[in-house]
């Protein structure tokens, strides 16, 4: 507080009324700036009216239209679409896995980060909130390359994995409902009904500074007992791009949906949904943690509503059949705990011994920080140079700090 008050009297004791004035300006200008971005994020969704006049449409026509477009250019082979509303179970995948959308590969990583025993940062506790019917706990964590990473653990009371797994399954549901009211637009583009692989098109809404996102993801769920790994991820892919909605190609989300204690009486009537998230959505870090934690809340607030009238609609004797969604998401591949730790054995067995004893690496040579010693030093004689103020000397010192990262990185 004394230096603001200190600078603020440099200032005044200005000659000229420009100097002051333009000194001032110059002052209050990172201010407004900060202003400006906490408005930007706070106002972080557009009002339904909105959406409507957006014009997205999930008619079954358009669907079809788009999808025998793009369907020759998705990376999964057509299986069929003929299907019953009884859960399915594969033991094996009646193709390669090579060419499915999400492979075993993917299985693997999602069993590692839910034990906890993948190898990345450790992660730091952000919310955690609990109310009558359901509980929530969410974390994050920064790595060294890449976006933010997430990760969330809900328990529902009286609810069974396999309605849970349903429920975030149906796209349908979600825009009907609107408990997802991020979500604008949706269609599968193709599908394996040996396996329940599904490639899958989205139009999520951001902030009204941002352009809308578009995802072309790939979702596949295994299953051993009553716990189901659901994974869904960003896919290579051959559909047009257009320069709005913007395509998002680094795209995580997978659940693991596990039967859990009650806290009420001890049985297993609870569902415990792990999820892990990601994905780079082309904003700079900062804001978009900024932006995570202060709607967090209001989204994951949604999601039990939502659950709640997803059973009354399935339990209703005039429900009709479900969704294609959720058709495909009862097609679900069989597997065990042994497995998964074969393949891990197999994997480190080809790797080098370096990359499976996790050996530590060799200290930087100095030269490594050479852009930074240049970036510092070069901002020390410029600000030394010119005299606009200690703000602009800031400025200065600033954008050298972001050049010396960038050249850090390199």
């Amino acid at each position: 507080m004394a230096v603001i008050l200190n600078c603020l009297i440099e200032i005044l004791k200005k000659p000229a009324i420009g100097e002051i004035f333009s000194e001032l300006a110059i002052f209050f200008a990172p201010l407004w700036i900060a202003l400006a971005v906490g408005l930007f994020v706070g106002w972080a969704w557009r009002p339904s009216w909105a959406v409507e006049k957006l014009g997205f449409q999930n008619s079954d026509s358009s669907a079809n239209e788009e999808k025998n477009r793009v369907a020759s250019s998705v990376n999964l082979p057509s299986c069929g679409s003929t299907m019953e509303e009884k859960e399915v179970i594969v033991s094996r995948p009646m193709m390669p896995e090579k060419e499915l959308a999400v492979s075993e590969s993917d299985l693997d990583r999602l069993c590692r980060l839910v034990e906890e025993r993948d190898g990345g940062p450790t992660w730091h506790k952000m919310m955690e909130k609990s109310l009558p019917r359901w509980s929530y706990q969410a974390w994050r964590r920064d790595p060294e390359a890449g976006p933010t990473q997430y990760r969330s653990s809900t328990v529902f009371e009286d609810a069974t994995p396999e309605i849970v797994r349903d429920f975030f399954g149906d796209d349908e549901f979600r825009t009907k409902n609107g408990w997802d009211d991020m979500l604008l637009h949706h269609e599968i583009l193709d599908e394996c009904a040996a396996t329940g692989t599904m490639v899958v098109k989205w139009v999520r809404k951001f902030p009204f500074f941002c352009s809308d996102r578009e995802y072309i993801i790939g979702r596949r769920i295994w299953t051993i007992g009553q716990t189901y790994y659901c994974i869904t991820k960003g896919v290579p892919n051959n559909v047009p791009r257009h320069n709005k909605p913007r395509r998002v190609d680094l795209y995580y989300s997978s659940w693991c949906i596990r039967p859990v204690e009650s806290k009420r009486d001890g049985q297993m009537t609870a569902c415990e949904v792990l999820l892990f998230h990601h994905e780079e959505m082309g904003i700079p870090r900062k804001i978009a943690k900024l932006g995570v934690h202060q709607g967090m809340w209001g989204c994951v607030r949604r999601i039990e509503p939502g659950l709640r009238a997803y059973q009354l609609v399935r339990s209703s004797p005039d429900t009709g059949p479900v969704s294609h969604y959720v058709e495909m998401a009862r097609i679900n591949t069989k597997f065990n705990a042994e497995e998964v730790a074969l393949r891990e054995e197999e994997t480190c067995e080809d790797a080098s011994d370096l990359e499976c004893n996790g050996e530590a690496k060799k200290p930087q040579h100095w030269i490594g920080n050479v852009p930074k010693v240049l970036a510092i030093g070069g901002a020390v004689a410029l600000a030394c140079t010119i005299d606009h103020g200690l703000v602009t000397k800031a400025v200065i010192f600033g954008v050298a700090r972001q050049f010396a990262r960038i050249g850090k990185r390199l």
